[in-house]
């Protein structure tokens, strides 16, 4: 990975901004595409890990100065979090956007597709396997951008699943939260309970049957 020759001098990341000002001539600041700078760390996290990336990193990766970076992210955790954020926007998006059945029936169905999903995502992955402790805050410590856009999602189909009569009446914004925490129970947990193949689908099918009995009626 990036090697930096020992000068005596600790290098912060206002430094590495200061230091290579002749790499922005190459391509200006507002021309660069953000999504170019995410696919390329998104590759990078893939082959090495958060720990062993460096801004330094992503931005050879990206073709970019590490000035161009920290004028939109802090560090390395922060390009991650954009990501995730980008990640689970997609999967949720796709996942939960269904049109047929009752509006309890697309729910339950698109959060047991989300739980799958998530499970087989590579970038989530490869953060479980190699560094878990960034995911901890999110889970122990405070509410991030993905969970409250994931409750958003949750809430608007309780509420048309209310609307249709699928759903009983009741608190939408709690009910949305035991869903979301039953969900990431089984999406982060399930494989450590599944000991033999197709296991997974069993415990999916039981995700299913407690979520429908929650919210039915």
């Amino acid at each position: 990975m990036s090697q930096h020759r020992n000068t005596g001098v600790t290098e912060t990341p206002a430094a590495e901004a200061v230091q290579a000002p002749e790499a922005e001539e190459r391509r200006a600041p507002n021309l660069i595409d953000e999504q170019h700078i995410l696919d390329a760390a998104y590759e990078l996290l893939l082959a090495v890990g958060m720990r062993r990336m460096t801004m330094a990193d992503i931005a050879r990766a990206a073709d970019v100065s590490r000035a161009t970076l920290y004028r939109r992210w802090r560090n390395v955790r922060e390009v991650v979090a954009t990501l995730m954020t980008r990640e689970w926007t997609t999967l949720a998006n796709a996942e939960l956007d269904v049109t047929s059945g009752t509006a309890r029936e697309r729910l339950v169905g698109g959060v047991v597709r989300l739980v799958r999903a998530s499970r087989d995502n590579r970038m989530l992955r490869k953060i479980i396997e190699v560094d878990p402790e960034f995911l901890l805050p999110y889970l122990l410590h405070r509410r991030g951008t993905n969970t409250t856009r994931q409750l958003e999602l949750i809430e608007h189909g309780i509420r048309l699943g209310i609307a249709d009569g699928s759903i009983r009446d009741g608190d939408v914004a709690a009910r949305a939260e035991s869903v979301l925490l039953t969900a990431w129970s089984f999406a982060l947990t399930g494989p450590a309970m599944a000991e033999a193949p197709g296991q997974l689908d069993a415990i999916d099918d039981q995700l299913h049957e407690l979520l429908e009995r929650y919210l039915a009626p």
